[in-house]
């Protein structure tokens, strides 16, 4: 676990450890998420890195013979 400090400005650094393992860039967004005490940064990924991530998914649904 990593211990970080908030700056006067509120500002903080992410460790160099946990910025390589999670490949961030500078000027990545993040999602911040306040969870009771817990502050979460999400990294937002953009659409195109999405693409294909549900493929294998069954998409079969089962209808109704009345329905199309």
């Amino acid at each position: 676990m990593e211990t970080i400090t908030l700056s006067p400005k509120f500002q903080v650094v992410i460790p160099k450890s946990i910025r390589e393992r999670l490949a961030l860039r500078p000027s990545q967004k993040f999602s911040v998420v306040c969870d009771g005490t817990r502050i979460q940064l999400v990294p937002l990924e953009p659409p195109k890195k999405l693409r294909g991530f549900l493929s294998g998914l069954d998409t079969t649904v089962p209808r109704d013979a009345d329905r199309l």
